[in-house]
């Protein structure tokens, strides 16, 4: 695959026209060298210790599709009561004719990336690509290099959008293999408040690949909710990272939820680089058969008075395998920090596994901090209580396991998405 994608990437240089020495493609051949010397990760890279992706590797992808999916198997992929902004992507690529936009322009500004590119240079070179690692994470770096579409989003100061953003990626592989490099922008100005969410299914049974990138800028007094879900198939192949950077007073809220994937990596990045900044990061996963969910977050505490919070939670069925790897870094000069990390997971089936790694790293003397992780079975006791009042045994599990993930569920203001989620999980959990 690395040939190919090399061979892929000097075809689009060579069909720049002198145009390659922009700012924008020279962080794209930079990002192309950095994944050249890097290589895909190994099991030998301690980032990836637990994700093996020889087999994703070993796939071939056609990464130039043309999808011609349109309203009508887009009805096949419902989210029940969704409304807002609902901007659609196939196969990595921006589908304006199928979006929905309800919010005034002068309130909410939304173009391509390659519309940014021309339009609005200084937007990119203020933000795009300053805060992801494009040296050391390869997949980063490739789709800095080879992102084939994406969207900047814009909400000006102090402009409050009632309706939600939301990006529905689809992989139409009904036909054959695809893969896609997708890569969003979000910048929310100074005292802005806005919704958003990305959404990924599947429209068929062949293999995916998607590397996503969504990179969002918080302004001062600004706030943020930010909502992932995953619902893809068996056969599909998801490494996707939310970096975060966050200003003076901001506020961030995300819920990281995958219902199904084949295999599924999620980076989520913040950088807390302001004073009074409150961060809130949430995770549930549910793999069952032998589905692969990998969650790594990492929380940069840069200055004092800062607050993280972390819950990540899973339910594991099957023989799948789940991965937990948080990070927190507490900077010299960010002195009364607040930092919490928490991972509890469920293993349902004797099949399944778990592997966590909390990490914390404290230069910083006058701090709040703490990590934990657990991992086990159901209370036999509240098992046996439940069924000593009527309830049966697989009913009582059932109703244990959707409390466990409520937590995260009910916290999502989104209410077509909510409501989507609660009925998958239902779904899920009663199918197994």
């Amino acid at each position: 695959m690395q040939t190919q994608l090399l061979s892929d990437f000097q075809a689009y240089q060579n069909g720049l026209n002198g145009k390659a020495e922009t700012p924008f493609n020279q962080l794209r051949r930079l990002a192309m060298d950095n994944f050249s010397n890097l290589g895909f990760p190994t099991t030998k890279h301690e980032e990836w210790k637990y994700s093996n992706v020889k087999k994703l590797v070993e796939k071939s992808y056609n990464f130039h599709p043309k999808s011609e999916a349109g309203e009508d198997e887009l009805s096949a992929l419902p989210i029940p009561d969704l409304a807002g902004n609902i901007l659609y992507f196939i196969n990595g690529i921006f589908h304006p004719e199928l979006s929905t936009l309800q919010t005034p322009d002068d309130k909410l500004k939304i173009i391509t990336l390659s519309q940014a590119i021309t339009e609005f240079p200084d937007l990119l070179n203020e933000y795009y690509g300053k805060f992801t690692d494009n040296i050391t994470e390869s997949f980063t770096a490739l789709n800095t290099a080879m992102a084939n579409d994406g969207v900047v989003v814009f909400i000006p100061d102090n402009t409050t959008l009632e309706e939600p953003v939301i990006m529905r990626m689809i992989g139409d592989v009904r036909e054959e293999n695809v893969g896609s490099f997708v890569r969003n922008l979000v910048v929310v100005g100074k005292n802005a408040e806005v919704k958003i969410a990305e959404s990924f299914r599947t429209l068929g049974e062949k293999s995916g690949f998607v590397n996503a990138v969504t990179e969002i800028i918080v302004g001062e007094d600004a706030r943020v909710d930010y909502y992932k879900v995953q619902d893809d198939n068996d056969e599909s192949f998801h490494i996707g990272t939310t970096q975060v950077y966050q200003k003076d007073r901001s506020y961030f809220y995300s819920a990281t939820v995958t219902i199904n994937g084949g295999f599924v990596r999620n980076n989520l990045n913040l950088i807390l680089d302001g004073q009074h900044i409150n961060s809130y990061m949430y995770g549930l996963y549910i793999p069952d058969k032998k589905q692969h969910i990998d969650n790594h977050t990492l929380v940069d505490h840069r200055k004092p008075n800062c607050q993280s919070n972390e819950l990540y939670k899973g339910i594991l069925m099957g023989k799948s395998t789940g991965v937990f790897n948080g990070k927190i870094f507490v900077q010299e000069d960010a002195q009364k920090t607040n930092a919490y990390q928490n991972c509890r997971n469920v293993i349902v089936s004797d099949s399944a596994t778990m592997n966590t790694k909390p990490q914390l790293e404290i230069w910083a003397d006058d701090v709040k901090c703490s990590h934990g992780t657990t991992t086990g079975k159901l209370n036999d006791d509240a098992i046996f209580y439940m069924q000593s009042r009527g309830i049966p045994k697989q009913e009582a599990i059932k109703l244990q396991l959707l409390a466990f993930a409520e937590d995260v569920v009910s916290q999502i203001k989104i209410d077509g998405i909510r409501n989507y989620l609660e009925v998958l999980i239902r779904e899920k959990l009663h199918g197994n």
